[in-house]
Order: structure tokens, then C-alpha cells, then sequence
């Protein structure tokens, strides 16, 4: 080999898009369109290149380094869960517990309103993010979105809604709590 020419090595990663779910790539933005809904992302980046062809997304970096790498299989990870998405949604189920008092949780007009936690007069609300399906059933409540992003943050908003500062959580348990991610039990 000459002195000053040296092969260059490319990273690359190939995703294949399942039957059912429709892909779309415009610019460096994937929107991505299944039975459950449709999801977006933004993966413009320096390093990373992202191009779809014959129900494959392919992502590539030039540069071979541990920077480039995390990034494509970050970004792999992220693809899958768009694809995920599209295909049979992200469900995340809260439960109510409430020791002291009786709480009584509602949704109405894209917000979730919390009322009498821990014996307050005025009820904690939050508005809901676009996107996320949010229903009360008894003592559990039901987050769906087509988008992991949007329901994981939706349910920990709701967690951090009924949280109390300076209060003994050994003591004082009321609130609500994530039991379950995307059918996974939380213990």
C-alpha cells in the first residue's frame, strides 16, 4: 500500500421495515405509519447519514469511532421502537393507592385532575401531551401512545403530579406509581 492512502472503514447498520408499517423519509426526518398511529423523529446529525431503500433503513457514519458507534445503535434502538409503535402501541399502567384519603382521579378536556390527595382542597391537575391516550379504570390508570417517548413521559409526569415533598414515603404511600412499562411488571 502506498505511504498516505489508507482504507477507511464505514459503520453502518441496516434496519428492515416489517409489512404493515409504512416509511417515509424526509431529509433526515423518518415518519413511519402503522395500524396504531403514526410516528415521528428527527435524526439529523453530523456523523450519522439516514437513508430508506426496499423496506430498509440504513444508517451510516464515515468516521470509525466509539461516538459513531453508540450513536447507531442508539439510533437502531429508537428505529425499532418507532416500529414497535406503529405497529401495537406503548402501554404503561399506573396504579392509585390512596392510604389516608380517599383520592378520586379523573380526565376530562386533554387534562388528568387529582382530586382530595392527602386531604388538599384545590385539585392538582396536568394537561396531557398530544398523542397520549390516557383512561381511568377503578384504581389503575392506562397510558397508550403510539410513541415509546410520549407515554413513558405522560406516566411520569402523572407519578411526579401526586408526589409529596418532606413527607415519609414509608409512611405516607398515597399517590400514583408506575406498575407496569410496555407489559413489563415493575417490582
Amino acid at each position: 500500500m502506498a505511504e498516505g492512502k489508507t482504507k477507511r472503514k464505514v459503520l453502518s447498520s441496516k434496519i428492515t421495515i416489517p409489512k404493515g408499517v409504512e416509511a417515509k423519509l424526509d431529509k433526515a426526518i423518518l415518519i413511519l405509519k402503522g395500524a396504531k398511529g403514526e410516528v415521528k423523529r428527527d435524526f439529523s446529525d453530523k456523523k450519522i447519514s439516514i437513508s430508506y431503500a426496499e423496506n430498509e433503513i440504513i444508517l451510516k457514519a464515515v468516521k470509525f469511532d466509539k461516538v459513531s458507534k453508540k450513536l447507531i445503535k442508539s439510533y437502531a434502538a429508537h428505529i425499532k421502537n418507532m416500529i414497535g409503535g406503529s405497529l401495537g402501541g406503548h402501554k404503561y399502567t399506573l396504579k392509585i393507592c390512596s392510604g389516608h384519603f380517599p383520592m378520586n382521579v379523573s380526565t376530562s378536556n386533554n387534562q388528568l385532575i387529582v382530586k382530595n390527595f392527602l386531604g388538599e382542597k384545590i385539585p392538582r391537575t396536568l394537561n396531557l401531551k398530544e398523542g397520549a391516550a390516557v383512561k381511568v379504570e377503578g384504581d389503575l390508570i392506562v397510558v397508550e401512545s403510539s410513541s415509546k417517548e410520549i407515554a413513558g413521559q405522560v406516566s411520569a409526569d402523572i407519578e411526579q403530579l401526586t408526589k409529596r415533598a418532606g413527607y415519609d414515603g414509608r409512611v405516607f404511600q398515597d399517590g400514583c406509581y408506575i406498575i407496569s412499562k410496555d407489559g413489563k411488571e415493575i417490582k
